[in-house]
């Protein structure tokens, strides 16, 4: 998705409520620079996928006068958690500026409405244009050249792990969220549907998400995709060991970057976990995360 701008000057970015790897930034303070604006949160797999790019292009073109600026506006309760956006900067090697939008004002003056999103500023402090999603990355970096006044080879991504691009061609199962607010309604176990999930032992549903109330409790879910992923928070500080079965069998070499051979994973802290890589044919299977403790909060299931 793409929206050419008619001289839509680029917004003001002091209702950020902290920023990350550099002082506040402002247009004023930014003009003569080309400014690549990535909106984003921590869970979203979409962003994951981009954000090899968007760090390759912030490197690759910091000397030839791009800006890169993250925004990192929360989309569930737990991501307003400035210590968890900091351990997603470090972690995702993220070393250019990052607004945190806690309280949404650089997001509504936007005008955006979306995760992941690009917006392109000239050096006059205009937005030439912006896109939605995943995707299109040669013609982004093809608009980047053109504000910076440069044409040279584009750089080489390739993304690795939960950032690695989807299978697109065998993606069957849609984004499924779990709270009241947007989820439907668990089946019941044992009647999988594909594309349906079930809930066994005790849990309570909430607006963002299902929470484990006891030992032992497990969400069953039949997908069809190379990769299974499922954002976790837990409602108190200590770690909650969980184990990931797939067609009630470890998974094996079809395990996620969170889990072992065994299936065996750890929630360390609000984030998205990739329990499942399917080694080989992609095919329909079902999954079965089991909860070791109370407390772990189940928010989205994401494929890819």
């Amino acid at each position: 998705m793409t929206t050419l701008f008619r001289r839509l000057h680029m917004p003001p970015l002091d209702g950020a409520t902290a920023w990350l790897n550099s002082a506040p930034l402002d247009p004023a303070g930014l003009r003569g620079k080309v400014v690549l604006v990535d909106f984003w949160t921590l869970t979203c797999i979409n962003w994951l996928r981009t954000a090899p790019w968007v760090r390759a292009w912030a490197q690759a073109y910091r000397d030839d006068g791009l800006v890169v600026i993250g925004v990192h506006t929360p989309e569930f309760g737990f991501e307003h958690d400035l210590d968890l956006v900091r351990r997603a900067v470090r972690e995702r090697g993220i070393d250019h500026p990052v607004a945190v939008d806690n309280g949404y004002r650089v997001w509504r003056a936007f005008d955006n409405h979306y995760w992941p999103a690009l917006y392109f500023v000239d050096t006059d402090g205009v937005v030439r244009d912006s896109h939605v999603g995943e995707g299109r990355y040669e013609q982004s970096e093809r608009r980047l050249q053109r504000l910076l006044g440069i044409d040279r080879p584009f750089v080489s991504v390739e993304g690795e792990g939960d950032e690695a691009a989807a299978d697109w061609d065998h993606l069957r199962t849609p984004e499924t969220y779990l709270g009241a607010e947007r989820g439907g309604r668990p089946d019941a176990p044992g009647e999988l549907r594909l594309g349906s999930w079930a809930l066994t032992g005790r849990w309570t549903t909430e607006p963002e998400d299902v929470v484990c109330d006891e030992p032992g409790g497990s969400i069953n879910f039949r997908f069809s995709a190379r990769d299974a992923h499922l954002v976790l928070s837990s409602a108190g500080p200590a770690p909650i060991h969980f184990q990931v079965l797939l067609d009630g069998e470890a998974p094996g070499r079809s395990r996620g970057v969170d889990v072992d051979e065994q299936g065996n994973g750890v929630l360390d802290g609000g984030r998205l976990y990739q329990l499942v890589r399917q080694d080989g044919e992609v095919r329909e299977r079902t999954l079965t995360l089991t909860s070791s403790a109370a407390g772990a909060r189940a928010h989205v299931f994401t494929f890819g």
